[in-house]
């Protein structure tokens, strides 16, 4: 069997299963409790695990789908990867005495990954990538005191930027369909415990 790198296919996979590798790592803080009882990090665990899965199957099959080499970086695709590393560790570290909330547990991490995918999204090969990134960083900022519904809300508004093709009708009848249905599984179905609504402290 000869192998064709499908070199695209292969960094998307390698980008899937470190993510989940990252997750699963900052999930065992989290009790995992069972199938019947689940504790708050046993859905994040089957989910990354699964990502995990998929990454793998992305780079089998990546080695069989080529050849299709990965673009050329240009020096603005540098510049906004360094500049993104830089404003995101910088809104790390300064983010927690700004404000209380960033000092509780990985909302400071949340919040310099998402300055820097912002950052990154500038450039226009890295802005697909980066905004949906910076999407799931808000959706993770905005859940506990925003509410499921703000976050989720956050969530689709932002990675629709990563496209200038969708209508608003479009985006608005996603985000109403989205909302119920992910309200009818989590919430209804599966009895997440989560804040539908912001919170007031």
């Amino acid at each position: 069997m000869q192998l064709k790198i499908n070199g695209k296919d292969l960094a998307s996979g390698v980008f899937l299963v470190a993510v989940a590798v990252v997750g699963l790592y900052l999930n065992q803080d989290h009790s995992l409790g069972s199938a019947r009882r689940m504790g708050p990090g046993y859905m994040p665990m089957m989910v990354f695990w699964l990502q995990v899965g998929l990454g793998a199957l992305v780079i089998f099959f990546s080695l069989l789908s080529g050849p299709d080499p990965l673009e050329k970086w240009t020096g603005m695709d540098v510049g906004t990867l360094v500049g993104g590393l830089v404003a995101g560790y910088i809104a790390w570290r300064v983010s927690p005495s700004l404000w209380g909330f960033f000092g509780q547990t990985y909302n400071a991490v949340g919040f310099g990954l998402m300055v820097g995918f912002f950052v990154m999204a500038i450039s226009a090969g890295w802005k697909l990538l980066a905004i949906i990134c910076a999407s799931i960083c808000l959706f993770g900022l905005v859940l506990e005191q925003g509410g499921f519904f703000a976050a989720l809300t956050g969530l689709i508004v932002v990675s629709c930027w990563a496209e200038h093709t969708h209508t608003k009708k479009g985006v608005l009848g996603c985000l109403v369909f989205l909302l119920i249905m992910c309200w009818w599984v989590f919430i209804y179905e599966l009895d997440i415990r989560v804040n539908l609504w912001p919170q007031s402290y």
